[in-house]
């Protein structure tokens, strides 16, 4: 009797296989060009990017704004300004200015700098937005474009380190809780109430206090990068058990359904499930979550430095919501002064451009994320 050898099962070439996964690329690609607040969002975190990436190859300094210096000379007095700051060629109003490219600020507040409008070379200068005021009446000021173009970097590397991290972890410990129930789901889910019940900003404040005080300098990185290091753990540690929750809740809908209980029946593993089947049909409502997040964390770091809490190397720290902190504090000094005294003027742009700059980001996020939503879930294509 002849022995019949078995015949290899044959394999699909490499780009065969390759192939189905280009194709749903495509799909998704499809659908999200047909949304038009999607593209909208895209551009603009695509802009924001671009300038971040300008930012981090400019000279300006990296963890602190730079302080100007105003030569502006009241009453033909000479300047104040001390040793080692940049000038800005300033004069008060009602005097004639000393050459081109200079600004022109109340005779009052002296570091008062409006946005400079005028198109030619040296009408744009370090200030066209204008002067971020340090104290009122005085001749030190930081630049609101510098402030701005140079926290655009660090405002898309801590918010999306937070909130993606935080995302991931919580994506896995909620899919893995709610596909294996039982006692493992208990001991999880009290895990993350006990999380939930932890105060978000007293956490943070306290972690990064005492993590700075015991080891200023972790992994052996500078003090600026080890400081957004702590930050970021900080607010991981208190994010995820969002996550964990809401994905929880979709993964108890998702393991009753029969493409679950085929691949069951075929034997595959628990990790496979989870990681093949659970995850992928479970990760919707983290894009909602996450275009919620990724615009709020510069607001709440935003929250922190108006309270007057040091989470930051400096001060003068340039991100998006310190800055904007700093405008509204020194907005509220402005206000007060012009009750006590004549002719002054709202510095609004101090709080109007860094306000923009959080909004478009935070609108952005959101219409990319929904534009995803709906282009990955085959549920909403119909």
């Amino acid at each position: 009797m002849t022995e019949i050898e078995p015949t290899a099962t044959p394999t699909a070439p490499i780009g065969k296989r390759i192939n189905p996964r280009i194709a749903q690329w495509k799909r998704t690609w499809y659908f999200l060009r047909g949304n038009t607040l999607a593209l909208i969002g895209l551009g603009i975190i695509l802009l924001i990017i671009v300038v971040a990436i300008y930012a981090a190859t400019t000279n300006l300094s990296w963890n602190q704004m730079t302080a100007y210096c105003g030569t502006n000379q009241v009453d033909g007095g000479p300047s104040t300004c001390g040793p080692g700051f940049p000038t800005v060629c300033t004069y008060p109003a009602g005097s004639a200015p000393p050459g081109p490219g200079c600004y022109q600020t109340p005779a009052n507040e002296l570091s008062e700098v409006a946005p400079t409008w005028s198109t030619h070379p040296l009408g744009l200068g370090p200030l066209p937005l204008g002067s971020l005021t340090v104290v009122p009446d005085e001749q030190y000021f930081y630049s609101t474009y510098q402030g701005l173009l140079r926290g655009s970097d660090w405002s898309l590397i801590i918010s999306v380190s937070i909130v993606g991290t935080g995302a991931l972890l919580g994506l896995l410990i909620g899919a893995v809780s709610g596909f294996l129930g039982g006692t493992i789901d208990e001991a999880i889910m009290r895990l993350v109430d006990i999380f939930l019940s932890i105060p978000q900003v007293l956490f943070v404040i306290i972690f990064v206090s005492v993590i700075t005080d015991v080891h200023p300098a972790i992994l052996g990185l500078s003090t600026t990068a080890s400081a957004m290091v702590e930050l970021i753990i900080a607010f991981i540690i208190t994010w995820w058990p969002f996550y964990a929750r809401v994905v929880r809740g979709q993964v108890l809908v998702v393991r009753e359904q029969k493409y679950v209980e085929a691949a069951q029946a075929s034997g595959a593993s628990r990790g496979r499930i989870v990681l093949r089947h659970i995850v992928p049909n479970s990760v919707y409502p983290v894009f909602i979550q996450m275009s919620l997040d990724v615009g709020t964390v510069p607001l709440f770091l935003g929250i922190l430095v108006f309270l007057g809490f040091r989470i930051f190397p400096s001060q003068y720290f340039p991100e998006w919501g310190s800055v904007t902190a700093l405008s509204v504090v020194k907005l509220t000094s402005f206000l007060t002064t012009c009750q006590t005294s004549t002719g002054c003027v709202i510095p609004w742009w101090q709080l109007f451009f860094p306000g923009l700059a959080l909004f478009l980001y935070a609108i952005s996020v959101n219409f990319l994320s929904d534009g995803l939503r709906d282009a990955l879930d085959p549920r909403l294509r119909r």
